[in-house]
């Protein structure tokens, strides 16, 4: 049998989106300390942030209220994969006005390396075309965090 008499087979997608929140709940992000805040209590785990590095999305309404918070990718110790198209289907799909992206460095030092730089300004650049802003971009550890927005480097 030719692949031609083949009948073609599609997968479905199911994407789910349930909030548990009402809006005027949710979480407001004002500045990059309230987004560490969060990041530490709702998506790293005090016991994995120094075994291995993680990249997480933190999904915004046009108010900045927190829609949710979803791994990207886990990586190894001293990387992780960045597929900016997953990361804009994620927004996209959430309905996001704005996103914050965070990855934590297991060797405790905060600031950004020249990869990480790029890859910032490769998602701010991604996220303009579709029109979602990149609110910021934040390197946590257990000790602080840095952030691209407070640097003036985004």
């Amino acid at each position: 049998m030719t692949n031609k008499n083949k009948m073609q087979q599609v997968c479905e997608l199911t994407i789910s989106y349930k909030p548990r929140v009402k809006a005027a709940d949710r979480y407001v992000i004002r500045s990059s300390v309230d987004a560490y805040r969060l990041l530490m209590q709702q998506a790293f785990k005090p016991e994995t942030v120094e075994y291995k590095e993680f990249l997480k999305l933190v999904l915004l309404n046009k108010a900045n209220r927190v829609l949710g918070i979803t791994t990207i990718s886990e990586g190894g110790m001293d990387s992780t994969t960045v597929d900016v198209r997953l990361i804009l289907q994620t927004a996209l799909l959430a309905h996001a006005t704005a996103i914050i992206l965070a990855h934590n460095h297991p060797s405790g030092e905060w600031m950004p390396s020249r990869h990480d730089d790029m890859i910032t300004k490769k998602i701010k650049e991604a996220t303009g075309v579709v029109d979602i802003l990149l609110h910021d971009h934040i390197i946590v550890t257990r000790e602080g965090y840095y952030s691209y927005k407070d640097e003036g480097k985004l």
